[in-house]
């Protein structure tokens, strides 16, 4: 066990984020904060402190418990931290299909024919034969 750990091996050694390099990420685009501050992914760690990670319209707060730099099994891992964050919000039905890419065709290409607009239709999920 370290004495120090910076903050984006511990995010990913708690799995916050599935790679280091997303977790550097998203502390350079100011979506995590440590102790109410924004933090660099440099950071340094200390025990007892409240790590919050922004996902969106949902952030997990989380409390150090233990430092730790090199991965754990899953199982384990829920160890390194105490969550306190809120149930991750449920979204409705149009707010998911939203969320969608939406399909993109090559420009000059035309209207879709019928097999090609099923074909789109099965990609999105809102056609059955």
């Amino acid at each position: 066990m370290a004495n120090t750990v910076r903050l984006d091996k511990w995010l990913q050694v708690a799995r916050a984020f599935k790679t280091r390099s997303q977790a550097t990420k998203a502390c350079t685009l100011s979506r995590v904060r440590v102790n109410g501050a924004v933090a660099k992914p440099h950071r340094n760690l200390a025990l007892e402190d409240k790590v919050e990670v922004e996902y969106g319209d949902w952030t997990r707060v989380l409390v150090v418990k233990e430092l730790r730099d090199k991965t754990l099994p899953k199982k384990e891992a829920a160890r390194v931290f105490e969550d306190l964050s809120p149930p991750r919000p449920k979204l409705d039905e149009l707010e998911r299909l939203m969320r969608r890419r939406p399909v993109l065709r090559e420009r000059g290409k035309g209207r879709p024919s019928k097999r090609e607009r099923r074909e789109l239709d099965r990609l999105r999920g809102e056609w059955e034969p």
